[in-house]
């Protein structure tokens, strides 16, 4: 593991290219698989998670080719071979599980740990996968600490409501799909911006999707898949990581943004803590104009409240950055998780700073802003952004704090401490004992 040494109380200013959305580029990358012609993927990032995968394709027999100045990738799956007897997928990714549709397509038989994770947001069960692959025709059976996925034929196509809005389920119900003969379709489908961007990937190969961007998803499967060349989005997630972090170091971050039609509710969440964004000629920036301060609600005697919950309500993911905020600013705000059990419990590590949150449940929390802070030393769980949230507390404090076991910030966030670096903050990687 890995721990953060930030030196806080310095005003972060100037420009970042944020990296691509590790959401997006996960999908994409396993979607790969469903074609045998050749691929070029720009601006792939340099992600623990992208490694991993590139890994597996090279095990696999695949052609991987990165430019790593430009971040290009060439892929060519035209010898790729999978044997379920010798090839497994990595438990530690949960992106694995949407490698078994491809899987199932090309080779008939796909094999994955028992148990695939990811962040540690609480539970998170993989019967909906599950569910999806029965549908169109697999066999799931358990076999010694894997799963094993057989297709006896074809994939058929199917109609299917999910029981909610889950990313990666309608990831794979694409894919799924994709390769089933027939039309396809998914009710109550997520439609987050890397779910968009994942399928436009698809049509680019030759897909036929409707309804990108809604709850209700039609595809057309059966049409052998092509080539092509795709770039990569800036991540939206990232995007505002660093708006936040100029604001709550009283500083100006300007982040290049090709998407700002993603951003009216981040934008209106920032506005509950004084902070204006704005967007112009490709580039994103947060202003303040003061100390970070709640705003009061029209509405008397009820508290200013963030609800994350799934596309297009305001992104869970990102729960964690605002958190930050509601600390450092002027008042009281309500955080509720709409999705995950147990994803709030790192809050109490904000204690360790001087910070007052209150934990009224395992999905909500209240932030008593205005205490001072002070430098601390605290522990981050398995969990991206958290390990993020911790440090731009940190950032804001005058002196050395440490964010212990900050690792998952590399499986989203390439070049994080040199960007940070650029913005003038004092941070450094340093190995855990």
């Amino acid at each position: 593991m890995s721990n953060l040494i930030v030196h806080g109380g310095t005003p972060l200013r100037g420009r970042v290219v944020p990296s691509a959305n590790k959401n997006a580029v996960l999908p994409v990358l396993c979607a790969t698989l469903l074609t045998d012609q050749p691929l070029t993927l720009r601006g792939v990032p340099d992600i623990t998670d992208v490694r991993k995968i590139l890994d597996i394709f090279r095990t696999l027999g695949s052609e991987v080719r990165l430019d790593e100045s430009t971040r290009t990738l060439e892929l060519h799956h035209r010898d790729t071979r999978f044997d379920a007897a010798l090839h497994r997928l990595p438990e530690e990714m949960r992106s694995s599980i949407m490698l078994v549709p491809p899987l199932l397509a090309r080779f008939g038989v796909a094999r994955l740990e028992d148990n695939v994770k990811g962040c540690t947001l609480g539970v998170r069960e993989i019967d909906p996968h599950v569910d999806i692959f029965r549908s169109f025709g697999g066999e799931v059976q358990r076999e010694s600490g894997s799963l094993l996925v057989r297709s006896a034929g074809a994939l058929k196509a199917v109609r299917h409501w999910l029981d909610y809005a889950s990313v990666t389920a309608t990831e794979n119900f694409v894919l799924c799909a994709a390769a089933a003969q027939g039309e396809s379709v998914l009710t109550n489908a997520a439609c987050e911006p890397h779910v968009q961007e994942f399928c436009r990937f698809m049509s680019m190969m030759g897909a036929d999707i409707d309804g990108i961007g809604t709850s209700r998803l039609t595809v057309r499967g059966g049409v052998p898949l092509s080539g092509g060349e795709f770039t990569f989005e800036e991540d939206f997630h990232e995007i505002t990581t660093f708006l936040a972090l100029g604001a709550i170091t009283g500083g100006e971050v300007e982040v290049r943004n090709s998407t700002p039609d993603n951003f009216p509710l981040i934008d209106r969440t920032f506005a509950k803590f004084g902070v204006k964004v704005e967007h112009s000629d490709g580039w994103s920036r947060a202003l303040r104009t003061g100390p970070l301060k709640v705003q009061t609600p029209f509405t008397s005697n009820v508290l200013t409240k963030v609800e994350a919950a799934p596309w297009p309500y305001f992104p869970v993911d990102l729960l964690p950055i605002f958190i930050a905020l509601g600390v450092n600013a002027q008042g009281n705000a309500l955080f509720w998780n709409k999705i995950y059990d147990g994803a709030l419990g790192w809050t109490s590590e904000l204690s360790k700073f001087g910070a007052h949150v209150f934990s009224s449940d395992p999905h909500r929390v209240v932030t008593f802003g205005g205490s001072p802070l002070v430098p601390a030393v605290v522990e981050s769980p398995y969990i991206i952004r958290v390990a993020i949230a911790l440090f731009m507390v940190a950032s804001s404090i005058e002196g050395r704090s440490e964010i212990r076991n900050a690792t998952p910030i590399r499986r989203a966030h390439p070049r994080f401490v040199e960007n940070l670096r650029s913005l003038g903050a004092r941070v450094e990687w340093t190995n855990g004992q």
